[in-house]
């Protein structure tokens, strides 16, 4: 965990003052990291009868994309609105100050399959419980929610209490 911890650049004051944002770029761009988070990933779900893989806009896309080719699973995109070209179900969720929404294709898994869902961070987890949501509302049974990093102060697993939460680094 030292090499994947030590990747990860802290940004103070980004977005605004008073967060340090913790970015993942070194870590992309660093070929053993990469393959770290990947080879832990894929030694936690091989072996587990997964159907898809749910990746969040838009990081969630490079971990769960690499994560599905390395297990032979079909991955899917959950986006922000109207970036999907066919027939979408969209959930709404509240931000610190007003509302977003993201949306997945209506068919993107099968009735009662297994589901991982996989993005790059857990902050406060309102992203993660309107993709939970998402994934239930078109059929889809959650396996877990994984996350290279987690901000655990932040008690964005609060927001999932009914799905296990995976994270591969958590800053208390």
């Amino acid at each position: 965990m030292d090499l994947i911890r030590e990747s990860i650049r802290d940004i103070p004051d980004f977005p605004k003052p008073g967060i340090v944002f913790k970015d993942i770029t070194p870590l992309l761009s660093d070929p053993e990291a990469f393959k770290r988070v990947l080879d832990l990933l894929v030694e936690r779900y091989s072996g587990r009868s997964l159907d898809r893989i749910v990746g969040i806009e838009s990081r969630g896309f490079i971990f769960g994309a690499a994560l599905a080719d390395r297990l032979g699973v079909g991955f899917v995109p959950v986006r922000k609105p109207g970036k999907l070209p066919y027939r979408t179900v969209k959930e709404e969720y509240s931000l610190e100050y007003g509302t977003d929404a993201i949306e997945i294709h209506e068919d993107a898994v099968p009735e009662g399959g297994a589901v991982l869902i996989v993005d790059d961070l857990l902050a406060t987890g309102g992203t993660a419980a309107a993709a939970v949501s998402l994934v239930r509302k078109i059929g889809g049974e959650i396996v877990e929610v994984a996350f290279v990093v987690e901000l655990g102060f932040l008690k964005g697993r609060e927001k999932l209490p009914e799905v296990p939460v995976f994270s591969l680094v958590n800053y208390e």
